[in-house]
Protein backbone atom coordinates (compact mmCIF):
# COMPACT_ATOMS: atom_id res chain seq x y z
CA UNK A 1 0.00 0.00 0.00
CA UNK A 2 1.25 3.46 -0.84
CA UNK A 3 1.90 6.22 1.68
CA UNK A 4 1.61 9.96 1.26
CA UNK A 5 4.53 12.20 2.22
CA UNK A 6 2.08 14.60 3.88
CA UNK A 7 1.61 13.91 7.58
CA UNK A 8 1.38 15.28 11.11
CA UNK A 9 2.06 13.80 14.51
CA UNK A 10 2.19 15.09 18.07
CA UNK A 11 2.86 13.50 21.43
CA UNK A 12 3.08 14.71 25.03
CA UNK A 13 4.57 12.82 27.99
CA UNK A 14 4.90 13.86 31.64
CA UNK A 15 8.20 13.42 33.45
CA UNK A 16 8.08 14.60 37.07
CA UNK A 17 7.31 18.34 36.94
CA UNK A 18 8.02 18.57 33.19
CA UNK A 19 5.73 18.22 30.19
CA UNK A 20 7.73 17.03 27.15
CA UNK A 21 6.11 18.05 23.85
CA UNK A 22 7.03 16.61 20.44
CA UNK A 23 5.56 17.79 17.14
CA UNK A 24 6.50 16.57 13.67
CA UNK A 25 5.15 17.59 10.25
CA UNK A 26 6.05 16.49 6.73
CA UNK A 27 5.38 17.57 3.15
CA UNK A 28 6.49 16.15 -0.19
CA UNK A 29 10.14 16.42 -1.23
CA UNK A 30 12.49 14.47 -3.51
CA UNK A 31 14.72 13.56 -0.55
CA UNK A 32 14.70 13.90 3.24
CA UNK A 33 14.90 17.57 4.20
CA UNK A 34 14.85 17.71 7.99
CA UNK A 35 14.62 20.90 10.07
CA UNK A 36 14.87 20.23 13.81
CA UNK A 37 14.19 22.55 16.75
CA UNK A 38 15.46 20.85 19.88
CA UNK A 39 15.29 22.02 23.50
CA UNK A 40 18.80 22.80 24.85
CA UNK A 41 18.64 19.93 27.35
CA UNK A 42 18.26 17.40 24.50
CA UNK A 43 20.79 18.91 22.08
CA UNK A 44 23.33 16.21 22.88
CA UNK A 45 20.89 13.67 21.41
CA UNK A 46 20.36 15.52 18.12
CA UNK A 47 22.19 12.99 15.92
CA UNK A 48 20.26 10.11 17.46
CA UNK A 49 16.98 11.97 16.86
CA UNK A 50 17.88 12.72 13.22
CA UNK A 51 18.86 9.11 12.54
CA UNK A 52 15.60 7.84 14.05
CA UNK A 53 13.51 10.23 11.91
CA UNK A 54 15.47 9.43 8.74
CA UNK A 55 15.02 5.68 9.26
CA UNK A 56 11.29 5.99 9.96
CA UNK A 57 10.22 8.59 7.38
CA UNK A 58 12.70 8.07 4.48
CA UNK A 59 11.61 11.09 2.38
CA UNK A 60 9.83 14.41 2.73
CA UNK A 61 10.33 17.94 3.95
CA UNK A 62 10.14 17.30 7.70
CA UNK A 63 9.77 19.88 10.47
CA UNK A 64 10.54 18.44 13.93
CA UNK A 65 10.28 20.18 17.29
CA UNK A 66 10.75 19.06 20.89
CA UNK A 67 10.32 21.43 23.83
CA UNK A 68 9.75 21.35 27.56
CA UNK A 69 7.05 23.03 29.62
CA UNK A 70 7.65 23.39 33.38
CA UNK A 71 5.60 24.58 36.31
CA UNK A 72 6.26 28.26 36.94
CA UNK A 73 7.35 27.63 40.55
CA UNK A 74 9.84 24.98 39.53
CA UNK A 75 11.22 26.98 36.65
CA UNK A 76 11.67 30.23 38.59
CA UNK A 77 15.26 31.43 39.01
CA UNK A 78 16.28 31.36 42.70
CA UNK A 79 17.08 34.66 44.43
CA UNK A 80 20.42 34.74 46.24
CA UNK A 81 19.21 36.17 49.56
CA UNK A 82 22.69 36.41 51.12
CA UNK A 83 23.96 38.38 48.13
CA UNK A 84 20.93 40.71 48.23
CA UNK A 85 21.57 41.41 51.91
CA UNK A 86 25.24 42.10 51.21
CA UNK A 87 24.34 44.52 48.36
CA UNK A 88 21.82 46.27 50.66
CA UNK A 89 24.37 46.86 53.44
CA UNK A 90 26.97 48.15 50.97
CA UNK A 91 24.52 50.58 49.34
CA UNK A 92 23.33 51.88 52.77
CA UNK A 93 26.93 52.51 53.79
CA UNK A 94 27.77 54.30 50.53
CA UNK A 95 24.60 56.45 50.81
CA UNK A 96 25.43 57.55 54.37
CA UNK A 97 29.06 58.29 53.54
CA UNK A 98 28.43 60.22 50.34
CA UNK A 99 25.05 61.78 51.02
CA UNK A 100 23.53 60.17 47.94
CA UNK A 101 19.79 59.60 48.45
CA UNK A 102 18.73 56.03 49.04
CA UNK A 103 16.63 54.47 46.26
CA UNK A 104 12.85 54.77 46.58
CA UNK A 105 12.33 51.15 45.47
CA UNK A 106 14.96 48.92 47.06
CA UNK A 107 13.63 45.70 45.43
CA UNK A 108 13.85 47.07 41.91
CA UNK A 109 17.39 48.27 42.52
CA UNK A 110 18.66 45.13 44.22
CA UNK A 111 17.11 42.64 41.79
CA UNK A 112 18.88 44.29 38.85
CA UNK A 113 22.33 43.88 40.40
CA UNK A 114 24.65 41.15 39.03
CA UNK A 115 24.09 37.49 39.94
CA UNK A 116 21.10 38.14 42.22
CA UNK A 117 18.77 35.91 40.16
CA UNK A 118 21.29 33.96 38.09
CA UNK A 119 21.00 30.18 38.13
CA UNK A 120 24.24 28.64 39.28
CA UNK A 121 23.44 24.98 38.48
CA UNK A 122 23.45 23.42 35.00
CA UNK A 123 20.71 20.85 34.40
CA UNK A 124 21.95 17.46 33.23
CA UNK A 125 19.94 15.03 31.08
CA UNK A 126 19.35 11.79 32.94
CA UNK A 127 18.84 8.41 31.27
CA UNK A 128 15.38 8.20 32.83
CA UNK A 129 14.27 11.53 31.36
CA UNK A 130 15.71 10.68 27.94
CA UNK A 131 13.71 7.43 27.94
CA UNK A 132 10.53 9.48 28.43
CA UNK A 133 11.56 11.96 25.71
CA UNK A 134 12.36 9.09 23.32
CA UNK A 135 8.93 7.62 24.01
CA UNK A 136 7.32 10.93 23.02
CA UNK A 137 9.40 11.09 19.81
CA UNK A 138 8.42 7.53 18.82
CA UNK A 139 4.74 8.24 19.52
CA UNK A 140 4.81 11.39 17.38
CA UNK A 141 6.53 9.54 14.52
CA UNK A 142 3.98 6.69 14.78
CA UNK A 143 1.13 9.22 14.60
CA UNK A 144 2.67 10.82 11.52
CA UNK A 145 3.14 7.45 9.80
CA UNK A 146 -0.49 6.56 10.53
CA UNK A 147 -1.52 9.90 9.00
CA UNK A 148 0.62 9.14 5.93
CA UNK A 149 -1.03 5.74 5.48
CA UNK A 150 -4.49 7.28 5.74
CA UNK A 151 -3.60 9.88 3.11
CA UNK A 152 -1.98 7.16 0.99
CA UNK A 153 -5.20 5.10 1.02
CA UNK A 154 -7.12 8.13 -0.25
CA UNK A 155 -4.52 8.68 -2.99
CA UNK A 156 -4.73 5.04 -4.04
CA UNK A 157 -8.51 5.29 -4.46
CA UNK A 158 -7.97 8.38 -6.60
CA UNK A 159 -5.32 6.66 -8.73
CA UNK A 160 -7.53 3.62 -9.30
CA UNK A 161 -10.35 5.91 -10.41
CA UNK A 162 -8.07 7.68 -12.91
CA UNK A 163 -6.64 4.38 -14.21
CA UNK A 164 -10.19 3.07 -14.72
CA UNK A 165 -11.04 6.22 -16.68
CA UNK A 166 -7.98 5.86 -18.94
CA UNK A 167 -8.81 2.18 -19.58
CA UNK A 168 -12.38 3.10 -20.45
CA UNK A 169 -11.23 5.86 -22.81
CA UNK A 170 -8.69 3.54 -24.42
CA UNK A 171 -11.41 0.97 -25.12
CA UNK A 172 -13.64 3.67 -26.62
CA UNK A 173 -11.02 4.32 -29.36
CA UNK A 174 -11.54 0.90 -30.94
CA UNK A 175 -14.77 1.63 -32.94
CA UNK A 176 -13.21 4.73 -34.50
CA UNK A 177 -10.00 2.84 -35.21
CA UNK A 178 -11.81 0.12 -37.16
CA UNK A 179 -13.76 2.57 -39.31
CA UNK A 180 -10.69 4.68 -39.95
CA UNK A 181 -9.21 2.44 -42.69
CA UNK A 182 -12.20 2.63 -45.01
CA UNK A 183 -12.59 6.36 -44.37
CA UNK A 184 -8.94 7.00 -45.30
CA UNK A 185 -9.35 4.89 -48.48
CA UNK A 186 -12.46 6.80 -49.49
CA UNK A 187 -10.76 10.15 -48.98
CA UNK A 188 -7.74 9.14 -51.09
CA UNK A 189 -9.89 7.76 -53.93
CA UNK A 190 -12.11 10.83 -53.84
CA UNK A 191 -9.04 13.06 -54.08
CA UNK A 192 -7.69 11.13 -57.07
CA UNK A 193 -11.03 11.27 -58.86
CA UNK A 194 -11.12 15.03 -58.54
CA UNK A 195 -7.92 15.30 -60.60
CA UNK A 196 -8.99 15.32 -64.29
CA UNK A 197 -7.29 12.91 -66.70
CA UNK A 198 -5.58 10.86 -64.00
CA UNK A 199 -5.67 7.08 -64.24
CA UNK A 200 -4.31 5.05 -61.34
CA UNK A 201 -3.48 1.43 -60.66
CA UNK A 202 -5.94 0.10 -58.10
CA UNK A 203 -3.54 -2.64 -56.97
CA UNK A 204 -0.79 -0.09 -56.39
CA UNK A 205 -3.30 2.08 -54.53
CA UNK A 206 -4.14 -0.80 -52.21
CA UNK A 207 -0.42 -1.41 -51.53
CA UNK A 208 0.20 2.23 -50.73
CA UNK A 209 -2.91 2.33 -48.58
CA UNK A 210 -1.77 -0.70 -46.58
CA UNK A 211 1.64 0.94 -46.04
CA UNK A 212 -0.03 4.18 -44.95
CA UNK A 213 -2.42 2.40 -42.58
CA UNK A 214 0.47 0.46 -41.00
CA UNK A 215 2.20 3.74 -40.19
CA UNK A 216 -0.96 4.92 -38.43
CA UNK A 217 -1.54 1.64 -36.59
CA UNK A 218 -1.76 2.12 -32.81
CA UNK A 219 -2.03 -1.54 -31.75
CA UNK A 220 1.43 -1.55 -30.16
CA UNK A 221 0.79 1.73 -28.35
CA UNK A 222 -2.50 0.38 -26.98
CA UNK A 223 -0.82 -2.83 -25.82
CA UNK A 224 2.04 -1.00 -24.10
CA UNK A 225 -0.33 1.48 -22.46
CA UNK A 226 -2.47 -1.41 -21.17
CA UNK A 227 0.67 -3.02 -19.70
CA UNK A 228 1.70 0.26 -18.05
CA UNK A 229 -1.75 0.67 -16.50
CA UNK A 230 -1.60 -2.85 -15.09
CA UNK A 231 1.95 -2.32 -13.78
CA UNK A 232 0.86 0.94 -12.13
CA UNK A 233 -1.83 -0.92 -10.19
CA UNK A 234 0.61 -3.69 -9.17
CA UNK A 235 3.21 -1.16 -8.02
CA UNK A 236 0.68 0.63 -5.78
CA UNK A 237 0.23 -2.63 -3.83
CA UNK A 238 3.97 -3.18 -3.33
CA UNK A 239 5.59 -2.89 0.08
CA UNK A 240 8.97 -1.23 0.14
CA UNK A 241 10.83 1.97 -0.54
CA UNK A 242 10.78 4.16 -3.59
CA UNK A 243 7.24 3.29 -4.71
CA UNK A 244 6.46 6.96 -5.41
CA UNK A 245 9.47 7.36 -7.73
CA UNK A 246 8.59 4.14 -9.56
CA UNK A 247 5.00 5.30 -10.05
CA UNK A 248 6.37 8.56 -11.46
CA UNK A 249 8.45 6.67 -14.04
CA UNK A 250 5.47 4.52 -15.06
CA UNK A 251 3.31 7.64 -15.45
CA UNK A 252 5.95 9.12 -17.78
CA UNK A 253 5.83 5.98 -19.95
CA UNK A 254 2.04 6.12 -20.00
CA UNK A 255 2.26 9.70 -21.22
CA UNK A 256 4.65 8.69 -24.01
CA UNK A 257 2.22 6.06 -25.33
CA UNK A 258 -0.76 8.42 -25.11
CA UNK A 259 1.17 11.13 -26.99
CA UNK A 260 2.15 8.68 -29.74
CA UNK A 261 -1.45 7.53 -30.02
CA UNK A 262 -2.52 11.15 -30.41
CA UNK A 263 0.04 11.83 -33.15
CA UNK A 264 -1.25 8.84 -35.14
CA UNK A 265 -4.92 9.59 -34.58
CA UNK A 266 -5.75 11.57 -37.69
CA UNK A 267 -9.40 11.61 -36.71
CA UNK A 268 -11.18 14.22 -34.60
CA UNK A 269 -13.05 11.73 -32.40
CA UNK A 270 -9.88 9.80 -31.56
CA UNK A 271 -7.95 12.97 -30.83
CA UNK A 272 -10.69 14.13 -28.45
CA UNK A 273 -10.39 10.85 -26.57
CA UNK A 274 -6.60 11.26 -26.40
CA UNK A 275 -7.04 14.74 -24.92
CA UNK A 276 -9.29 13.29 -22.20
CA UNK A 277 -6.73 10.57 -21.45
CA UNK A 278 -4.02 13.24 -21.12
CA UNK A 279 -6.20 15.15 -18.66
CA UNK A 280 -6.65 12.03 -16.48
CA UNK A 281 -2.90 11.31 -16.64
CA UNK A 282 -1.96 14.86 -15.63
CA UNK A 283 -4.04 14.49 -12.47
CA UNK A 284 -2.16 11.27 -11.70
CA UNK A 285 1.21 12.96 -12.24
CA UNK A 286 0.31 15.82 -9.89
CA UNK A 287 -0.60 13.45 -7.06
CA UNK A 288 2.28 11.00 -7.65
CA UNK A 289 4.67 13.74 -6.48
CA UNK A 290 3.18 13.32 -2.99
CA UNK A 291 3.68 9.53 -2.81
CA UNK A 292 6.47 8.20 -0.61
Amino acid sequence: MIQSMTGYGKAVVIFKEKKINVEIKSLNSKALDLAARIAPLYREKEMEIRQLIAKSLERGKVDFAIWIEKEAIVDAAPINAALVENYYRQLKTIASQTGIPEPADWFDTLLHLPDVTTKTDMEQLSDEEWAFALQAINEAIAALVAFRKQEGAALQLKFNEKIDNIERLLASIEPYEKGRTEKIRQNIVKGLEQIPGVDYDKNRLEQELIYYIEKLDISEEKQRLTNHLRYFRETMNEDGRGVGKKLGFIAQEMGREINTTGSKSNQAEMQNIVVMMKDELEQIKEQVLNVL
